[in-house]
């Protein structure tokens, strides 16, 4: 299926509100992905994209069809990390299991690894997330680690991954 990584668009504000207000997506991300995730959400988080430039991250709508179906985005570290970056993504479930994130992951990290002075980008998934896992592997990452009970979320202590891609 055809995709394509692009700047995020106010435009994009009802597809990403629409796509991103899912729970089976929310309980694989971190807290600060709300849910339920509304239209506010959706156009607080493209007005701070479109306004934090990227001198420090990428982040790019995954569009299909024309419209904004998912995000991914590469976040460069700081201090001992400065030579590393953490990538975090998504994809509307109608679009699961097509391959469309494990190009999209590839996609970005070529892109990264273009434009920014840095030697690694790593990814933490949960470690129950077995769709995201087996994506990263597709695209060139390998398991550094897992760290068991790592995270808390939705009320219960669950271990997460270390992926990483080094540019060598």
């Amino acid at each position: 299926m055809e995709f394509e990584l692009r700047p995020w668009r106010m435009g994009d504000v009802p597809a990403l509100a629409r796509h991103a207000n899912n729970k089976k997506i929310a309980d694989n991300l971190r807290d600060g992905f709300p849910h339920p995730y509304t239209p506010d959400d959706a156009m607080r988080f493209i007005s701070a994209c479109l306004s934090d430039g990227e001198a420090r991250n990428c982040l790019r709508a995954i569009s299909i069809n024309g419209e904004a179906a998912g995000s991914i985005g590469v976040f460069l570290k700081e201090d001992v990390y400065a030579k590393s970056a953490e990538l975090g993504y998504w994809l509307a479930e109608p679009y699961w299991g097509r391959g469309i994130m494990t190009q999209a992951v590839r996609d970005i990290a070529a892109h990264a690894f273009a434009v920014y002075d840095i030697v690694r980008i790593f990814a933490k998934p949960f470690a129950e997330n077995a769709a995201s896992r087996r994506l990263l592997e597709r695209a060139g990452f390998t398991l550094e680690g897992v760290l068991k009970q790592s995270i808390y979320k939705n009320g219960r202590i669950k271990d997460s991954c270390v992926y990483a891609l080094l540019r060598d």
